[in-house]
């Protein structure tokens, strides 16, 4: 069930509002053509309460901000 899905997902996302909008952004990314938008969403839902959906942002911006000292400091 859907529901049991939304608060498996919040315990890595606090913000009602945060999960949806990380779970609308996740879903148009790993949705296939020939298959159900549900289970899609179903699938991301599924993944954000194994995993924290917030950890990868946080790399992805750190990374950044190194390479633009590197590219100052050179």
């Amino acid at each position: 069930m859907r529901s049991n899905l939304i608060y498996g997902a919040l315990t890595h996302v606090k913000n009602r509002y945060q999960l949806c909008q990380l779970a609308s952004k996740a879903t148009r990314k790993l949705h296939k053509p020939n298959t159900r938008l549900q289970e899609t969403m179903n699938e991301v839902l599924y993944r954000f309460r194994s995993e924290n959906p917030m950890a990868p942002v946080a790399r992805a911006a750190e990374s950044e901000s190194v390479r633009k000292q590197e590219r100052r400091a050179a």
